[in-house]
């Protein structure tokens, strides 16, 4: 239960984050490349889960509805990330159905996971490799299990954010998450990987 309650980076700079959408609404150019600099790893790493490579024409279509609707956010900088993942999402949805494609199963790059440093170059990689290798296997989950992850892991979203992202009932998208994780949990433990320290 406690594996997935360590924060993200995410959740690590919500403080921060909320301060820069803040001054970017009051019209500061520089705190809204803060804000972006911030989300999009994560909003990216999300899409490419769910469009593959499309994903920086979703996240550029979603940018510009952000910046649009910036003035009408209300929250701090949990709420941006989960009101940012929705507008993604609803971005990705329409893409896909544009195309009338099933989501494309594509891993990250190691830069889409790269925020500012404030971890050591050797924690870091640590932490990339096991992405990596995790969003490598989410091929393997249903959709609705590896969406809930992605928000999740990626995105670093809470469950009830996740819960709103998708429009579902907390307890439906924390069993999805559950079983996601789980199921990653097995296979990692098939691929041999995790005795070769998954846990440092």
């Amino acid at each position: 239960m406690g594996q997935d309650a360590q924060p993200r980076h995410g959740q690590a700079h919500d403080g921060e984050l909320g301060a820069a959408v803040a001054r970017a609404q009051a019209g500061d150019e520089a705190a809204f490349t803060v804000v972006y600099r911030l989300v999009q790893p994560g909003l990216l790493g999300y899409l490419r889960g769910m469009v593959g490579d499309d994903a920086e024409d979703v996240a550029s279509d979603a940018w510009l509805e952000i910046a649009r609707d910036l003035g009408r956010f209300r929250g701090d900088g949990a709420g941006f990330r989960g009101w940012s993942a929705t507008i993604a999402r609803h971005r990705a949805l329409d893409h896909l159905r544009r195309r009338r494609a099933r989501p494309r199963t594509t891993t990250l790059d190691p830069e889409v996971l790269d925020l500012p440093s404030w971890h050591s170059t050797h924690e870091q990689a640590l932490e990339t490799i096991s992405t990596e290798l995790a969003l490598r296997l989410l091929a393997e989950l249903p959709r609705d299990q590896a969406e809930a992850v992605l928000l999740r892991v990626v995105v670093g979203l809470d469950g009830p954010a996740v819960a709103r992202v998708l429009g579902k009932r907390s307890g439906a998208v924390r069993t999805s998450a559950h079983r996601g994780l789980k199921r990653l949990a097995r296979l990692l433990d098939g691929s041999g990987w995790a005795d070769g320290g998954a846990d440092g």
